[in-house]
């Protein structure tokens, strides 16, 4: 009997040695065709892009980070129609703790009044338009004493792409209005999946009483919702080809190794809910109108300086 049982003692292992390699080999063959369809799609993505693929990127001198300091990037958004000069309808800086994994999105109304080095003073977007990335670098940091450490731009026509490509059944979100003047697009209020031209149409509305205060806070939920999706079981297969698309629709100072890894890290990264500042705080601005710059809005500089400062250490 005990003869028996070690035969049978025997052929069990002798089964699970071949089920384990019989794993193992289809674990490494599902490796390999996920790492082939993977290069597949980053290629497509990229050869899509190409052709906006910038040669000449914008001046930009840094800040140096620091060990365990909060990595500042500085996002634009750009409506260049194809003109040599363009402002800026979106400015941000996403700051990135990676030791606490967590991300915060400071956004600044494009209004503001700002003092413009070398220059009078202007409309905040304004900067990027007479100095392009540095000027506008240069200004925020004078302004508010926030080190930015990055940069990344992107054209509207190129974000349209993106978001085709990484949610080609489009991104959901819940339109709290009716939509329509100077977008490009109707948008009708209720939950509904909006495609590359609808979500920058929402982004930048604001034909109502809310001004570019809520076109302000449109683009922060956005860029959450963006989020959401990249972090979404169905949008993984369009990950590759998104990262290959964006080294020609991302204008950055990142390396090209770094450009796709790193702005998604800092995006992707972090609690589900991003904390979110606007600048001006409330309480701190009023509106003011100058015959060199139009209507604007003047702020309380160190109030707004000392809101940065606690929002990004709590």
């Amino acid at each position: 009997m005990d003869e028996i049982q070690e035969k049978q003692t025997r052929r069990k292992r002798k089964r699970k040695l071949r089920l384990g390699r019989v794993f193992i080999s289809l674990l490494v063959v599902v490796i390999l065709i996920g790492g082939v369809y993977s290069i597949v799609q980053y290629n497509i993505g990229y050869k899509l892009s190409s052709n906006n693929s910038n040669n000449n990127p914008s001046e930009f001198k840094g800040d140096v980070l620091a060990s365990g300091e909060r990595e500042n990037i500085l996002v634009l958004g750009v409506d260049s129609r194809g003109q040599d000069k363009a402002r800026t309808d979106t400015m941000m800086i996403i700051s990135w703790d990676k030791k606490e994994n967590d991300v915060k999105i400071i956004s600044f109304m494009r209004d503001i009044y700002a003092d413009i080095p070398g220059h009078k003073s202007y409309k905040l977007n304004t900067a990027y338009y007479l100095g392009e990335v540095q000027l506008l670098t240069e200004t925020l940091k004078g302004m508010f004493d926030i080190p930015i450490h990055h940069y990344a731009l992107i054209d509207f026509s190129s974000f349209e792409s993106l978001v085709d490509i990484i949610a080609p059944e489009g991104v959901p979100i819940k339109v709290e209005k009716d939509m329509s003047e100077k977008i490009g697009v109707s948008l009708t209020k209720g939950q509904q999946n909006l495609n590359g031209k609808e979500l920058l149409g929402y982004a930048r509305f604001r034909s109502d009483e809310e001004g570019d205060f809520g076109r302000v806070s449109r683009q922060q939920i956005v860029i959450e919702a963006l989020k959401d999706e990249m972090l979404s079981f169905q949008s993984l297969p369009n990950v590759p080809k998104f990262v290959g698309a964006m080294e020609g629709y991302i204008e950055t100072d990142y390396s090209k190794t770094d450009k796709g890894k790193r702005v998604i890290d800092a995006i992707t990264s972090g609690k589900l809910e991003i904390d979110k500042l606007t600048i001006p705080v409330e309480g701190s601005y009023s509106f003011n109108s100058y015959s060199h710059a139009g209507s604007v809005i003047e702020i309380d500089t160190e109030e707004n300086k000392t809101a940065i400062t606690k929002f990004l250490e709590k």
